[in-house]
């Protein structure tokens, strides 16, 4: 069936009521309340649509199309294909700031193991072998809450003043496609946010909205080392060059550059999350290839581990008396860092809306996005947060001694949808209108 004939698109384009203008921050999670409790069956059909129906960075064709029909429903003016599959759209509201809502569209080259009756079977080809795809990072609830965020402050136009710019990124599980937005005019095209905001799902509670002030997620650099051999007989080993036992022997000396060469008080990690090469057990291939991230939150961390990678790798062939091995470290993303003024203005909203599970982080976590890039690209301040995804009795018994949680990435990360969405848009909803009031 095609998506333009679902009755949870027609569903949701169903036009709301406006609430009474609101006065202060429990007013307004009132009337988002109100507006969730006719729309949330829409935003789940919609959430699971999405998440059945994957597709990888700068291929979210669907996706993009579905979201962007929508925004034009809700009144936006929307752009598609502004870095290739993002989508940009824009509603005007009067004199007041520029915010920026973003959400990510991508998916992740992995199978779902979930069990959920909507997981994904979907499968296509990346890097040259097939593979599934999987929304096992959480982007399927990001972009329902996006979509329901923007439904709510179209509904709620009495109480916001300003212009409302909500993006939709392409490949961000890349690392690209901010900078393909970037590049290609998102703030000299459209208007430049004063304010911007984005969310996150994470492991933990639903219902929980977890926030913190500066750095929130780590750098993060690529590693892609091709390591040359000469190839021949298993069984002869001594006419060969083994590029396998090179790669093997980087794999495992990298991590003296975590343990022996950082300060061991700063956090820092190397991760080798690929090995390709050969083709079977009795053949030594002539090359193999090792691809994996670099993390940490320092600048000077950041250049002594990516110098220590290339060093061993290096090593490692040398040992071998291979050839030099190719070796590309690209520069990723930067750290996200929240604005310690906004999140001091928003961590009251959220505390007054949700109480005790408004947590405030009392340190970053290890993951890394390029939304730092948009941040970094001139937006005056920044809060990007995270949403809890799992029920809160099955997180009590995992941090007892059970059945560990699956994280993001996971092949079994499953979050529950309800009352996950609705926390993301409250959030989120919140969180604008507290920096749109009217003067």
């Amino acid at each position: 069936m095609r998506y333009g004939t679902l009755a949870w698109l027609a569903a949701l384009l169903l036009p709301l009521p406006l609430p009474a203008q609101a006065q202060d921050g429990t007013a307004n999670k009132a009337a988002i309340a109100r507006l969730l409790d006719q729309s949330y069956p829409a935003l789940d059909a919609l959430y699971k649509d999405i998440h059945a129906h994957p597709e990888l960075g700068f291929a979210e064709t669907r996706t993009a199309a579905l979201l962007a029909r929508q925004m034009r429903a809700l009144g936006f003016a929307v752009t598609e294909r502004v870095g290739g599959t993002g989508i940009v759209a824009v509603l005007r509201n009067g004199a007041g700031p520029t915010v920026m809502v973003r959400t990510e569209l991508d998916a992740l080259p992995m199978r779902e193991q979930s069990g959920l009756p909507y997981a994904s079977q979907v499968q296509t080809e990346w890097q040259g072998r097939p593979t599934y795809l999987a929304h096992s990072c959480g982007h399927d609830i990001h972009m329902a809450a996006w979509v329901g965020t923007a439904r709510a402050l179209a509904a709620m136009k009495t109480v916001w003043r300003g212009t409302l710019v909500f993006i939709g990124q392409p490949a961000e599980e890349g690392l690209g496609g901010a900078a393909a937005m970037l590049k290609d005019g998102l703030f000299t095209r459209f208007p430049k946010p004063d304010y911007a905001f984005a969310l996150h799902t994470g492991p933990f509670a639903y219902g929980e909205v977890h926030y913190r002030p500066g750095v929130l997620t780590s750098n993060s650099d690529s590693i892609e080392i091709s390591f040359k051999g000469r190839g021949g007989h298993g069984s002869m080993p001594n006419a060969t060059i083994d590029p396998v036992l090179i790669a093997a022997r980087f794999v495992v000396d990298v991590q003296s550059v975590v343990s022996r060469e950082k300060d061991p008080q700063a956090p820092g990690v190397v991760t080798i999350g690929a090995i390709q090469g050969g083709t079977a057990g009795n053949i030594i291939p002539d090359q193999v290839v090792v691809r994996g991230t670099i993390r940490n939150y320092d600048a000077d961390v950041r250049a002594k581990m990516k110098a220590g990678v290339e060093r061993v790798a290096r090593a490692a062939a040398a040992m071998a008396g291979a050839p030099e091995p190719d070796i590309h470290i690209g520069d990723g993303a930067d750290s996200v860092i929240n604005d310690p003024a906004l999140t001091a203005r928003i961590g009251p909203v959220f505390q007054t809306a949700f109480g005790d599970k408004a947590i405030l982080d009392p340190a970053p976590g290890p993951a890394s996005e390029d939304y730092s890039m948009f941040v970094n690209a001139g937006v005056k301040a920044s809060l990007d947060f995270q949403i809890g995804v799992y029920d809160p009795a099955r997180v009590a018994a995992a941090a007892a001694g059970g059945e560990p949680l699956p994280v993001n990435h996971s092949p079994f990360y499953a979050p529950v949808p309800e009352p996950t969405i609705r926390t993301g848009v409250e959030a989120m909803t919140l969180a604008v209108l507290e920096v749109m009031k009217p003067s």
